[in-house]
């Protein structure tokens, strides 16, 4: 459940080189300050990871028969 949940900040975290928990609690901070709108950007980078993991997992290599 910790991956679903945290699996965007982690990933986050580790492109920019910042700890996951620094990136759990910028967004949210600035939930509260603007109202939700980094929620709008979570759900939009979870659904791209999904996506991504997706296509990996379908894809088939020329070696496999």
């Amino acid at each position: 459940m910790e991956k679903g949940l945290y699996g965007v900040c982690s990933y986050i975290g580790n492109k920019l080189g910042i700890s996951s928990e620094r990136i759990r609690l910028y967004f949210i901070y600035t939930s509260c300050l603007t109202l939700g709108s980094p929620i709008l950007f979570y759900l939009v980078v979870a659904f791209w990871m999904n996506i991504r993991s997706y296509i990996r997992e379908r894809r088939s290599s020329v070696w496999d028969l």
